[in-house]
């Protein structure tokens, strides 16, 4: 039952993963460094320090006691992150919501999910342990679902092409598929920082973080983050002159629409920072398996990820062929979740 649990768990930590970014579609007149750099500092910088002050016993004792060679392993990884996540919000702008999420969660999902174990020298005896058949054959049709995904894609980016110009203009396939592999690459570092922060949480654990132990990772892998995102964006304000955006209405005596700005990159911010805080919970719930944690979270984002897609209307307008390939991708990973599960219960 504590496996079934992670997996819910996981699920809403996904939800929250696959609709952070919409609130993007909402902003008025904000140039694309406004909004990144104030949500970024939301969900990589300000709720990690929050939730870890509120769910961490004896935090200042905690983190005088926590190995620093963890804090910096996880910091620098989480750096490499922060540009992965800034290439992963320009794709968007490329090549849309599901296609970015295929093409960037999918190779994040094999890199993150096998790192680890690999690095230790693990990977080999935690296959050969129970249930690891399904273990593998849930991260092949993972794969395969995120493949089909990325072809289905393809086919919308055709239709579109096909179809009105002003839908199409701002699509480049080059472009998006060059920042959602960097992207891809970039991310699958973020699960590689929390496993090397994993001695910090160990000690959270003995004052009593419980359940709650992996909050006080997100101190330094989430902070690493940020430092990314943050010169860039400072880099284009400069360039650009659009520092003022913070502070200068959208409309000469209109104050609601910069209002509704923040407002909006403080939602991306809390539904970011909330797929991790969901994804630590379900995670001290996986058992012998936990390294799948990120593979399960990566294939129901993409998941989730296509069904927002689907209510954004991002697929109005594709072929039969296309709706088919999508309705395929969306099978596939339902089922490679269901033998996942399977999987971890076994090894539980």
């Amino acid at each position: 039952m504590s496996v079934i649990n992670g997996i819910l768990l996981h699920g809403v930590g996904a939800s929250a993963a696959s609709l952070c970014y919409t609130p993007e579609k909402k902003l008025i007149r904000w140039s694309w460094q406004s909004y990144w750099l104030a949500q970024a500092f939301i969900c990589w910088f300000l709720l990690p320090l929050i939730g870890a002050y509120i769910t961490i016993p004896e935090l200042a004792t905690v983190l005088r006691h926590a190995p620093a060679d963890a804090m910096w392993k996880s910091f620098a990884l989480g750096a490499a992150y922060g540009i992965g996540g800034t290439a992963f919000g320009l794709a968007i702008q490329h090549i849309g919501f599901s296609l970015t999420y295929a093409i960037s969660i999918g190779i994040s999902c094999v890199l993150g999910t096998l790192l680890p174990p690999w690095v230790k020298g693990e990977l080999t005896t935690v296959l050969s342990q129970p249930g690891s058949g399904f273990i593998i054959l849930g991260m092949v049709l993972g794969v395969c679902g995120i493949a089909f995904c990325g072809i289905a894609g393809r086919s919308k980016e055709v239709d579109i092409a096909s179809q009105e110009k002003d839908r199409a203009q701002n699509f480049n396939l080059g472009k998006g598929l060059f920042l959602s592999i960097s992207a891809g690459v970039l991310s699958a570092l973020y699960g590689f920082s929390l496993d090397q922060g994993q001695p910090i949480a160990d000690v959270a654990a003995q004052y009593g973080a419980g359940q709650f132990q992996g909050n006080v990772i997100y101190i330094f892998s989430n902070t690493g983050a940020f430092i990314f995102p943050m010169v860039y964006s400072l880099y284009l304000h400069r360039k650009e002159g659009t520092f003022k955006e913070y502070f200068t209405p959208a409309e000469a005596g209109a104050r609601r629409p910069l209002a509704r700005n923040y407002l909006l990159a403080i939602l991306t911010g809390c539904l970011w920072y909330s797929q991790f805080f969901f994804y630590g919970l379900g995670h001290t719930r996986m058992g012998d398996y936990e390294f799948t944690s990120w593979a399960i979270h990566m294939i129901m984002l993409v998941l989730l990820s296509l069904v927002t897609g689907l209510l954004l209307k991002e697929w109005v307008g594709s072929s039969k062929k296309t709706v088919w390939l999508l309705s395929l991708a969306l099978l596939v990973l339902i089922g490679s979740v269901i033998v996942l599960t399977i999987g971890n219960s076994m090894g539980a």
